[in-house]
C-alpha cells in the first residue's frame, strides 16, 4: 500500500483552508458549542427507554418476575438524571439560537423528563396496540415476539411515540435526533410532530414518509414506500418557506394505504376508506371509498428462443 506523506507546511496550508470555510458559521460547525445535546447519549437513553416499554427487549439483562420492579425502576433512575441534562442543554441552545436569557432551562428540563415518565405507562399500551395490529394485519407474523425483535415498524413507531412528547413540549434537537436514527434503521421516516392514534400499522415499511403536521386516526395500516407529505410551501416576501400550519394529510380511522401511494397537502381521507397502491392523491377522499388508478396496458413480447443445442 502506498503510503501519503504530507510535509508540515501542505498540512499547515490545507489546515488553515479548511479553518477558513468555519469562519461566520454557526450552522454546518459546533465550535464553542457545549450546550448542544450529545447525540450518543440521546441514543443510550432512548435504548435504555426502549427496554422499558419491552422489558428484556436486548436480552442485556435477565428479567424476571421477581426482579422486574426493581428493573424498572433501576433504569428510570439512571434515564432521569442524564435526559433531564440533555434536555437542559438542548433548552440552553434553543436560548442561545433565540437571544434569550430569562429561561430556567434546569426546571423546564426537569418538567420535561417528569411529563415523559408519566407518559410511559399510556406508551407502553399503545404499543401494545399497534404490536396488536401488526399480528392481525400481517398473515406471516407468527407471533407477538418475533414482531416486537424483529419488525422495523415498532422501532419506528417506538421511537416516534417517545419523541412526540418532547416534542409537543417544544424540546429543540432531540426529537429529531431520536427519529431520524429511527429513520436510518428502517427506512421510515415519522417526523416526531405527526399525530398518530392507536392500532397503527405500517407493513414491510421501507420507505414510508410521515410529514410533521400529519394526522393519523386508529387502526390504520400503512403499506411501504406510502408517502404523506406537503404539496407546496407558502413564502414570505423574501422568498423564504414560511414554517408551520398544517400542509400535510389527516388520515381518519380504519383507513388502509397501499404501497406506493402519495397523498399530498391538507387533505382528508375520510374514515373506512382504501388507498390503492401508485396513486397520487392531491384532494380530499370521502369515507367508505376505495381509490385505485386504471389498470395499465400491458404489453407482451414473444421472446425468441435462445437455447442452444450441443
Amino acid at each position: 500500500m502506498r503510503t501519503i506523506k504530507l510535509t508540515s507546511k501542505r498540512l499547515e496550508g490545507l489546515v488553515a483552508q479548511i479553518v477558513k470555510t468555519y469562519q461566520a458559521d454557526s450552522s454546518t460547525n459546533f465550535i464553542d458549542a457545549t450546550d448542544l445535546p450529545a447525540r450518543d447519549e440521546i441514543l443510550q437513553i432512548l435504548d435504555l427507554l426502549t427496554e422499558v416499554l419491552f422489558p428484556g427487549y436486548t436480552g442485556k439483562k435477565a428479567v424476571t418476575k421477581s426482579n422486574v420492579f426493581f428493573f424498572v425502576g433501576d433504569i428510570l433512575c439512571e434515564v432521569a438524571a442524564r435526559l433531564s441534562g440533555q434536555i437542559e442543554r438542548a433548552f440552553i441552545h434553543g436560548c442561545r439560537m433565540n437571544k434569550c436569557d430569562d429561561c430556567d432551562c434546569r426546571t423546564m428540563a426537569q418538567n420535561v423528563t417528569v411529563h415523559l415518565f408519566a407518559q410511559l405507562p399510556r406508551i407502553r399500551q399503545l404499543l401494545k396496540g399497534d404490536v396488536c395490529a401488526a399480528f392481525d394485519g400481517d398473515p406471516a407474523a407468527k407471533s407477538y415476539e418475533e414482531i416486537v425483535l424483529s419488525y422495523p415498524c415498532i422501532v419506528a413507531i417506538a421511537t416516534y411515540r417517545i419523541a412526540h412528547e418532547l416534542y409537543i413540549k417544544e424540546v429543540p434537537l432531540i426529537p429529531r435526533i431520536m427519529t431520524e436514527y429511527a429513520h436510518t434503521k428502517t427506512g421510515i421516516d415519522i417526523h416526531p410532530g405527526a399525530k398518530i392514534g392507536k392500532n397503527f400499522f405500517i407493513d414491510h415499511g421501507t420507505g414510508v414518509v410521515i410529514g410533521e403536521t400529519t394526522v393519523i386516526g386508529d387502526n390504520v395500516k400503512i403499506y411501504q414506500g406510502a408517502t404523506l407529505g406537503a404539496l407546496s410551501f407558502a413564502k414570505d416576501e423574501r422568498g423564504r418557506i414560511i414554517k408551520g400550519g398544517k400542509r400535510h394529510p389527516t388520515i381518519e380511522d380504519n383507513v388502509t394505504i397501499y404501497a406506493e401511494a402519495t397523498i399530498l397537502g391538507d387533505v382528508v381521507i375520510g374514515t373506512n376508506t382504501i388507498i390503492g397502491g401508485n396513486v397520487w392523491i392531491k384532494e380530499s377522499i370521502p369515507p367508505n371509498v376505495t381509490v385505485t388508478t386504471s389498470n395499465p396496458d400491458l404489453l407482451y413480447t414473444k421472446r425468441k428462443n435462445n437455447t442452444k443445442r450441443n
